[in-house]
C-alpha cells in the first residue's frame, strides 16, 4: 500500500512540476462574472476560489491582470478557481466599494470567506500561489518565530510523524512557493513548518548560515523515541525548488541501509533513479550485526548524497577480492562496479565526496600489490617509511612560524649557548622527512614555552653546516640536546610530541633529584609547590628519603637522577631530621614518597636494592600508574613490564563504577601478575584497529579483554552479559587458570620486528637508561591456561624469583612486538604494518 501511495506521490508532484513550467495552450483560466451577485449566487459548498473585484480596467492594470492570469492556469491545479468580478458603477457594496474595488483579493471557500488579501502583496504568480496555499493550508503549515515554538512541534511529534523545516527570507517569493506546493502534496505524511525568522535559522544550524537564501531541512522526528532525544535533521543541499523539495523527501523516504541477497548489477534503488551512487557494505554472517551498525553509520553520514545496501557475501557469489569490504555502483550506464578495500568510515565518505578518489584508490591498491611481490622477491629489504614523507609533502607549502626558535650557525653556536641558563638545541636535516615533521612539533613547543625563563629554543640545519653537526657528534637526524653552561649535554630520547617535549625541557630546568635544605621544602615539595619553576607543571613528585647511615642507598638514588633527568621530578632529603619524615608516611629510611599527578596522598615505599640500575627500575616502575589509561605514547612502558594485558576497552570516558572495580581489582597485590588498564576509543582510535584485528569486526562496547601478548598471543572476552565488577572479573581469571575458557582469537607469531634497524624507535628510546624490567623479584606472568598452578588475579609466589639479566633481556628485546601484532592495517588484515607511523 505505501509503495502505491509513493507512486501516486511521484506522479502528482510531477505533473504539478510541468504543469508549472511548461506553458498551456487552449482558453483562458480567469473566470468572468458580470456583477458581485450572479457570483455569489453560483458559488458552490467545497470549491475554492480567489475573486478580484473591479469597476473597469485601465490600460495600466494590464501587466496586474497579465500575472493573474497566470496565477489563475497555476491554481487550477490546486482545485482554486480565479474569478474577475465587474462591479456596477452604481455598486457600493463592500467588496465593490472605493477603499476594496481592485485593492483587495478575497479567497472564499464555498460562501464563507477565508482570508484577505491586498493586492500590493500579491504581484507576480509565484507570490499568488505562495499566498494562496499557505492561507489554505494555515492548519498544514505551522508557522513559527522562535526556537521554543519550533522546539515544542518538535517535542509533539517525536516517535510519531517527521518534519520539514523550511525558511524563506520573505513569503511570495519563489521558494515559499516551493514550499507550500509541496506541503500542498506531502502534508499528509510530514508536518510542514515555515519560518522567516534569520534569528531562528541561525539558532538551529551549527555553522553561520546566509540568510538572504532559503534553507530546508529534514527532521527525523520518527526515529527519536525518547523526549531527551533530538530529531536529527538532513539539510537540503541544492536549491530550494519543487523539484528538488520533492527528490529531497523521496530520499528521506526511502529506508535508512537496503538489505540485498542477489547481483548487485541487478539492483536497483531510489537513490540510483534520482542519479545517486549506492555504496555496498559487504557482509557476512560472522559480523552481521557490527557490518549492520557500519552500514547504519555510513548511511546517516551519507544521507541525500548516496545510499547504501548491505550486502551478505554468504548469499551472494562474489568473484572478488576476498578482503574487499566496500563496493560502489554509479548510476551512470555501462559502468562496472567497483570493489575496494578501505580502511575506516571516513574512507567511504570521502569515496562518495571525491569522484577522483576511487581511482586513487585502485592506484594505491596496485601498488601496494606491486610492493607485495617485490617483498616476494627480496625479503631482506623494505620500502621506506612514507607516511611521515606523505604528510611533510602534503603541508609542505604551510610555513611554520619558527620566529621563537633561534637559528644557529658555525658563528654564533658557541656564543648563543651563554646567553640562557639553558639552550635546547635540535639538530636537524631540511631534506629529511622525520626532519621536517619533528620541527613541525618543535616549532608548536617553542609557542607552548614562550616566555619561560631561562629556556632558549634554537636549530641547526645540519644540510648547511655539516662540520657543526660533526663536531657536536650528531650521529642520526634528528636529535634534540639541552646544553648547560659548565655541565654535560643531554640528549632527548623520548616521544617527539609537543606535551613530552614540553615536559623534559621543563623538568631539565631543575636538578635531578633536587636537594632540599628543610622539612617545610620537603613537604612543600610533595604537595607540588616547590620549586616555583614546576608549580604549574602537573607530574608525579618523587622523594627520595635519606639517613646518614643510608650513603650507598643516596649515591645510587643521586646517579638515578642523573639518568632520569627530565624523565621524572625527584627530590632528595638527607637532614637530621629526615628520620621524622619518612616515619610520618610510615616508612624507614632509605625510602621513596611519591604523590600521583591530581593526588593528595603521599604513598611510602621502602629501598630494599640499593644498585644504580635497581634504582632506575623502582622509580620508572614505581611512576607507572596502578590503573592507567593507555595511549599510544605510554604503551611502550607497560609492555615492558613482560605482562598480560586485562585491558578495558570504552568508546569515551570510563564510569566512575567501572573505575572503583578495575582499581580494586588492580590495588589487590602490590605486585600485581597482569596490567589492569583501559583504553578510551575517542582518544585512541587505533583502538579500533586492534578490535578489529581481535575479532575481524568491533565488538558491542565497553568490552574486557585478556591478552597475553608475550605467550601464546591468545586473546580472552569477558562475558558480555555479566556486570564489570571486582568479584566477576576474579571469578572469570581464575576460569582463565583453569583452561575453562576458550580464546576469542590468537595473534600471530610473526616476529613483528622494525622493518629496518633505523625505524627501531623503541630502542632509539631513552639509550641511556637501562631497559625496564619487571618490577624486581617480579617474574613476567605466563598465561593463565598455561600455568595451572598460579593464580593470575592473586600472583603466584612462585614465579618471583629474580630473572636472570639474559632473561629480561629476552623478555624486553622486541617491546613493539605486541603494538604491531594488534595495530595492522585495519582492512588488510593479512598485510603486516611497514611504516613507523602504526606506532
Amino acid at each position: 500500500m505505501s509503495a502505491q501511495k509513493d507512486r501516486w506521490v511521484s506522479s502528482l508532484v510531477f505533473l504539478l512540476f510541468c504543469a508549472s513550467s511548461i506553458p498551456k495552450c487552449g482558453s483562458a483560466s480567469l473566470q468572468q462574472e458580470p456583477s458581485p451577485q450572479h457570483y455569489f449566487s453560483g458559488l458552490e459548498a467545497g470549491k475554492t476560489s480567489l475573486a478580484f473585484f473591479t469597476p473597469s480596467v485601465s490600460p495600466g492594470a494590464q501587466p496586474f491582470w497579465e500575472q493573474i492570469e497566470s496565477s489563475a492556469e497555476a491554481l487550477q491545479d490546486y482545485g482554486v478557481s480565479v474569478v474577475k468580478v465587474n462591479c456596477p458603477k452604481e455598486d457600493m457594496s463592500r467588496y465593490c466599494g472605493k477603499e476594496n474595488a481592485l485593492r483587495k483579493a478575497f479567497l472564499f471557500r464555498g460562501n464563507r470567506l477565508i482570508r484577505e488579501f491586498p493586492t500590493d502583496a500579491l504581484f507576480d504568480v509565484n507570490s499568488i500561489v505562495a499566498n494562496v496555499l499557505f492561507a489554505l493550508l494555515f492548519n498544514e503549515v505551522k508557522y513559527v518565530e522562535t526556537l521554543a515554538d519550533l522546539e515544542n512541534i518538535e517535542n509533539l511529534l517525536k516517535g510519531k510523524s517527521n518534519m520539514v523545516f523550511a525558511y524563506v527570507p520573505a513569503t511570495g517569493t519563489a521558494e515559499h512557493r516551493a514550499v507550500m506546493e509541496a506541503a500542498f502534496v506531502y502534508g499528509t505524511i510530514h508536518q510542514f513548518v515555515l519560518t522567516t525568522e534569520a534569528a531562528l535559522l541561525k539558532a538551529t544550524s551549527h555553522d553561520d548560515p546566509d540568510v538572504s537564501s532559503a534553507w530546508l531541512s529534514f527532521c527525523h522526528c520518527q526515529r527519536a523515541t525518547e523526549a531527551a532525544q533530538p530529531c536529527r535533521r538532513t539539510a537540503l543541499a541544492q536549491p530550494l525548488t519543487l523539484l528538488s523539495i520533492h527528490r529531497h523527501l523521496k530520499l528521506m523516504g526511502a529506508p535508512l541501509v537496503t538489505e540485498v541477497a542477489e547481483d548487485p548489477e541487478k539492483i536497483s534503488t531510489v537513490h540510483l533513479q534520482l542519479g545517486l551512487p549506492l555504496v555496498f557494505i559487504l557482509s557476512q554472517k560472522e559480523t552481521y550485526e557490527a557490518d549492520r551498525r557500519t552500514a547504519e553509520f555510513v548511511a546517516w553520514q551519507l544521507l541525500g548524497k548516496a545510499g547504501v545496501a548491505l550486502l551478505s557475501r554468504d548469499l551472494v557469489e562474489l568473484n572478488v577480492l576476498h578482503r574487499s569490504n566496500v563496493a560502489l555502483k554509479t548510476p551512470d550506464e555501462g559502468m562496472p562496479i567497483q570493489y575496494l578495500v578501505l580502511e575506516d568510515t571516513d574512507e567511504v565518505i570521502t569515496l562518495v565526496e571525491d569522484k577522483n578518489k576511487v581511482k586513487q584508490i585502485q592506484e594505491d591498491e596496485q601498488e601496494e600489490e606491486e610492493e607485495d611481490e617485490d617483498e616476494k622477491e627480496n625479503n631482506n629489504q623494505d620500502i621506506q617509511d612514507d607516511q611521515v614523507v606523505e604528510a611533510v609533502t602534503r603541508d609542505k607549502k604551510r610555513e611554520l612560524p619558527l620566529e621563537q626558535i633561534l637559528v644557529l650557525t658555525e658563528e654564533n653556536f658557541h656564543s648563543s649557548l651563554s646567553e640562557a641558563a639553558r639552550t635546547v638545541v635540535l639538530f636537524y636535516a631540511s631534506w629529511e622527512a622525520v626532519s621536517l615533521a619533528v620541527l613541525r612539533s618543535y616549532s608548536e613547543v617553542a609557542a607552548h614555552l614562550k616566555g619561560a625563563p631561562g629556556v632558549l629554543l634554537s636549530r641547526v640545519n645540519c644540510w648547511d653546516w655539516p662540520g657543526l653537526c660533526s663536531q657536536e657528534n650528531v650521529t642520526q637526524f634528528p636529535t634534540i640536546r639541552i646544553y648547560k653552561e659548565g655541565q654535560q649535554s643531554v640528549t632527548y630520547g623520548g616521544m617527539w610530541e609537543t606535551e613530552e617535549l614540553s615536559s623534559f625541557i621543563l623538568l631539565s630546568q631543575v636538578s635531578c633529584p633536587l636537594k632540599l635544605a628543610t622539612m617545610d621544602e620537603a613537604e612543600g615539595y610533595l604537595r607540588g609547590e616547590f620549586p616555583s619553576e614546576l608549580s604549574s607543571h602537573h607530574h608525579t613528585s618523587l622523594l627520595g628519603v635519606f639517613s646518614s647511615a643510608t650513603s650507598e642507598a643516596r649515591e645510587a638514588f643521586e646517579e638515578a637522577g642523573n639518568i632520569l633527568s627530565g624523565h621524572v621530578r625527584m627530590g632528595m632529603y638527607f637532614e637530621d631530621d629526615a628520620l621524622s619524615l619518612s616515619r610520618k608516611y610510615s616508612v624507614s629510611p632509605p625510602a621513596l614518597l611519591l604523590t600521583r599527578s591530581g593526588g593528595r596522598s603521599v604513598e611510602g615505599i621502602a629501598l630494599s636494592k640499593h644498585s644504580v640500575q635497581d634504582m632506575v627500575q623502582i622509580i620508572r616502575y614505581e611512576l607507572l600508574d596502578i590503573f592507567p589509561e593507555i595511549t599510544v605514547p605510554n604503551l611502550p612502558q607497560y609492555l615492558q613490564l613482560g605482562k598480560p594485558f586485562l585491558i578495558l576497552f570504552r568508546a569515551g570516558d570510563i564510569s566512575q563504577v567501572e573505575s572503583r572495580e578495575m582499581l580494586k581489582l588492580a590495588k589487590r597485590r602490590p605486585q600485581q601478575a597482569f596490567v589492569a588498564c583501559w583504553l578510551n576509543l575517542e582518544k585512541t582510535p587505533v583502538g579500533y584497529g586492534i578490535l578489529r584485528t581481535y575479532f575481524s569486526t568491533t565488538p558491542p562496547l565497553p568490552v574486557l579483554l585478556w591478552v597475553n601478548f608475550h605467550a601464546g598471543g591468545q586473546v580472552f572476552k569477558f562475558p558480555s552479559e555479566q556486570s564489570i565488577t571486582e568479584m566477576n572479573i576474579l571469578s572469570w581469571l581464575e576460569k582463565l587458570q583453569a583452561g575453562l575458557e576458550i580464546p576469542s582469537s590468537t595473534l600471530s607469531e610473526e616476529d613483528w620486528k622494525p622493518p629496518l634497524p633505523a625505524y627501531d624507535f623503541l630502542q632509539m628510546m631513552e639509550p641511556s637508561v637501562p631497559e625496564l624490567s619487571p618490577h624486581p623479584g617480579d617474574t613476567p606472568a605466563q598465561h593463565p591456561p598455561k600455568s595451572p598452578g598460579g593464580d593470575p588475579a592473586r600472583g603466584d609466589p612462585a614465579s618471583r624469583e629474580e630473572p636472570s639479566q639474559q632473561s629480561a633481556a629476552e623478555e624486553v628485546g622486541s617491546p613493539g612486538r605486541g603494538l604491531r601484532g594488534t595495530a595492522p592495517r585495519l582492512a588488510a588484515r593479512d598485510k603486516q604494518g611497514k611504516r613507523h607511523g602504526e606506532l
